[in-house]
């Protein structure tokens, strides 16, 4: 099978359609009757999946990078002004000029240098107990002015809060490592009350026993905060004061100890000016970005994070503004988003790794940045077994950040080179298997009946998002040979995949059926239909695995006879049938259970359904005309359903002809001669096969001279000669036809690969039921012809069915004996 399609087209062939009769003769080309060597991706496949790179997209976060360089350069041009003053104030004047200051210069300068000491200090440890405010998600933010000026109306309950009794206070704050009862019914989601941990959350942690809301790490960073204004407006207040009345005492002549005294307080006072304007001016800045050009909001949305984005806008812009202030001011532009949100993922916070989770799955599912996410992923080979380890975290807490990580995985794995990176991870299809529970599972010991007490009996768990995301990512990762490889050798995995298979008579005829259990059996059948197309001994050891399995053909059967109004579920199954029947105990499996035959005739020769029923229709002749061959017993249980009169009209249905033709051909190959006469109405079919030899090409003249072969074998000289002028040709121009059928095909095609074999038995037929045409041939120059094929055999000819390149059901009689035999007969007569 060609194994590059896209599954979401149900592997439909792309062909140009000139007309219904040009359609139905080469329609069906990508079939197991023919070699299909491994193509590329299909012109549809999505960018993701193909490996093309789109165009490079601007990065939203470069806006908040820069910004926070712009701060960092006002911050640190404070700080450099601020520590000259102090040098300046420490060593000058209150060095020098100390015994000589007028007392009003001296407490002033002293206060400046204490609140100026005290925005310094709280400015260097603001950073980071504004870092340890963001580790709780659930208070992460980047203390814009909105939140602090609300802040400010909850000092006066801060002030009320020192006053508790102290029981009350004790009560509020108890340590989080006592063990409390675990409230079911308040679980679930990361935003709300979550469970006692084993660890303290910094941002929670009370510094003192009382005045728990004053003390409480959280708020620290805002006291800090407005410690820091509250000094800067001060300094600017005395600062002009002095620089403008510029009372320094008086100066004599001749005083040479106040000489400069002047000159160096308006230095100093100019210094702390400017120190404490440029604070503010970084201040007045952020405001008017962050509140009023409301830029974190901005990114927010170009970044299409949603409502609960802005605290991974705000911790990342707060990081960094951070690394701009502590180190270079260039440090924070090497930052960006994907970069951060990988880092995230790999901490040891759970909220860090919440954060982490959704901006990767933003970014990976986003069509503009998704290409550059996925490439700076799938090289990070740290961070994806990270994503594959998260699969196995079944906590009903954690339940976003599994979500995450599979849908995160689901589009890594699109990517063909990361398919083994990710495949590759020990216990990578453990992890995947972890995501696939159903109801109908018993279990294969306490830990699976453990997991299911705490997942699937919880109603908020939405366990078949997760059932879709991993069957999603193993359709995914299928499409490579070794992974389906992996896949079927993972203990428990293959079964679990099947199981999804089912869908009663219930599901498949309610019209109100919910899409996502047809979806979930759909990707189930994708899945199981990609592993058994895989060739080599791969495919052989997955078709055995799959054929074992009791519920796969049964399942099977249920959709083929009720799901006439989901006719891509149908096609998928029959295709599946159609693989496993390249294993001859599958085939005699399919065959032995009951009804699966009979539904696969029904859809092929009387299908209705509300949309168009050809594929499905064409996918049943096929897997019907696989389970025929060389399978005498399939042949016997086909031909005692009555349907061989049908079969012969259907030759002269378009659409039906071809794998009409391949089943009436197995059944008059395999059958044996005990249904002999059974298949004398088999005669009936020889006047279509003649007409459409003459006039048919490629396929279609292939299966049709293959049936001529066969359908003569069951006719006496009189019989045949009747049927000739029932068609209206005569033998001559039948011998002239064949003729130049091996002169078209001096080389064997890929596409009809049989068709020169079966040109050659139908001509040994004609040369033994009539002399006469022996010499038709010689004059036709078929000796000579028949030498050419003598030196242009390949083993190409050799096989009845292909699995990808690989030949199989090799013919019993090669095409050597048979151009021999036909030599002999024309130089012998």
């Amino acid at each position: 099978m060609d194994r590059g399609s896209s599954l979401e087209d149900d592997g439909s062939v792309r062909v140009q359609i000139n007309g219904l009769r040009r359609f139905s003769e080469t329609s069906g080309s990508n079939t197991i009757f023919e070699p299909q060597p491994q193509t590329s991706p299909g012109p549809r496949e999505s960018t993701a999946e193909s490996g093309y790179s789109a165009p490079a997209v601007r990065a939203p976060e470069k806006k908040l990078t820069l910004f926070a360089l712009r701060l960092a350069i006002f911050e640190k041009a404070a700080t450099g002004l601020g520590t000259l003053g102090f040098i300046w104030a420490t060593v000058v004047l209150l060095g020098g000029f100390a015994i000589v200051l007028d007392k009003t210069d001296f407490w002033v300068i002293t206060i400046i240098l204490l609140i100026e000491g005290t925005r310094i200090f709280s400015r260097s440890h603001e950073l980071e107990w504004q870092h340890q405010a963001t580790w709780s998600i659930t208070d992460a933010g980047i203390n814009s002015f909105r939140a602090l000026r609300s802040s400010s109306h909850i000092l006066v309950r801060a002030v009320k809060a020192m006053f508790r009794p102290c029981c009350l206070i004790r009560k509020q704050s108890q340590n989080t490592r006592e063990i409390t009862q675990f409230d079911q019914s308040r679980v679930g989601r990361w935003n709300h009350a979550r469970a006692p941990t084993r660890a303290w959350i910094s941002s929670d942690v009370p510094l003192f026993p009382y005045a728990q809301w004053v003390f409480l790490s959280r708020n620290i960073s805002k006291v800090l905060y407005w410690l820091q204004l509250l000094s800067a407006i001060a300094c600017v207040v005395l600062s002009s004061m002095k620089l403008i009345k510029r009372n320094y005492g008086e100066w004599e002549k001749g005083d040479s100890d106040k000489r400069n005294r002047k000159s160096a307080l308006v230095i100093f006072y100019t210094l702390a000016l400017a120190e404490a304007l440029l604070f503010l001016m970084e201040k007045a800045y952020w405001e008017w970005k962050v509140i009023y050009c409301k830029l974190l909001e901005q990114v927010n949305k170009e970044c299409e994070f949603g409502p609960s984005g802005m605290v991974s806008i705000k911790r990342f812009f707060y990081d960094a503004y951070s690394r701009c202030v502590n180190g270079s001011i260039f440090d924070g532009l090497k930052m960006d988003m994907v970069t951060f949100g990988m880092d995230l993922l790999v901490s040891n916070s759970a909220d860090e790794q919440l954060i982490g989770a959704r901006i990767l799955r933003q970014f990976a599912l986003s069509e503009r940045f998704s290409d550059d996410t996925l490439q700076k992923l799938g090289i990070n080979l740290s961070v994806v077994e990270r994503l594959v380890e998260m699969l196995n975290w079944k906590d009903l807490q954690e339940e976003e950040i599994r979500k995450s990580a599979a849908e995160i995985l689901s589009k890594l794995a699109g990517k063909k080179q990361n398919c083994l990176r990710v495949a590759g991870i020990p216990g990578a299809m453990e992890s995947i298997s972890s995501l696939l529970q159903t109801n109908r599972s018993s279990g294969d010991g306490a830990d699976e009946i453990g997991e299911k007490n705490l997942i699937l009996d919880h109603a908020s768990y939405s366990f078949w998002t997760f059932n879709h995301l991993g069957l999603l990512i193993l359709k995914k990762l299928a499409r490579d040979h070794d992974n389906c490889g992996k896949i079927g050798n993972t203990r428990g995995l293959l079964p679990k995949i099947i199981d999804f298979t089912h869908a009663g008579e219930t599901l498949l005829r309610d019209e109100n059926v919910a899409p996502s259990q047809i979806l979930t059996v759909k990707r189930s059948l994708q899945v199981v239909k990609m592993l058994a197309s895989t060739t080599g001994a791969t495919g052989k050891h997955l078709r055995k695995e799959i054929s074992e399995v009791v519920f796969t053909i049964s399942n099977i059967r249920d959709i083929l006879r009720h799901g006439q109004k989901h006719p891509v579920l149908q096609k998928l199954s029959i295709e599946i049938l159609t693989n496993l029947a390249l294993e001859e105990e599958a085939t005699e499996r399919i065959g032995g259970t009951g009804g699966v035959l009979k539904e696969l005739l029904n859809i092929f020769l009387n299908q209705e359904t509300l949309e168009d029923p050809n594929h499905v229709r064409r996918a049943a002749g096929e897997a019907l005309a696989m389970l025929a061959l060389e399978s005498k017993t399939n042949c016997h249980r086909i031909l005692r359903l009555q349907a061989l009169d049908t079969l012969v009209e259907a030759l002269e249905i378009p659409l039906l002809r071809v794998n009409a033709a391949r089943i009436l051909r197995n059944l008059c190959t395999y059958s044996g001669t005990e249904c002999f006469y059974q298949l004398k109405g088999v005669m009936a079919a020889a006047p279509i096969v003649l007409k459409a030899i003459m006039s048919a090409e490629n396929k279609l003249q292939e299966v049709m001279v293959g049936l001529a072969a066969q359908v003569f074998k069951h006719m006496t000289s009189e019989e045949s000669s009747m049927m000739f002028e029932r068609a209206g040709i005569k033998e001559e121009q039948l011998a002239e036809a064949l003729v130049k059928i091996l002169q078209k095909y001096y080389h064997p095609s890929a596409k009809v690969p049989r068709i020169r074999r079966f040109t050659i038995e139908l001509a040994i037929w004609m040369m033994h039921d009539n002399v006469k045409n022996v010499y038709i041939f010689r004059e036709l120059g078929m000796e000579k012809e028949l030498e050419g094929v003598l030196e242009t055999t390949a083993e190409l000819e050799s096989f009845n069915i292909f699995s990808g390149t690989v030949g199989l059901s090799r013919h019993s009689t090669t095409i050597h004996s048979l151009v021999e035999t036909a030599l002999k007969l024309l130089r012998d007569r």
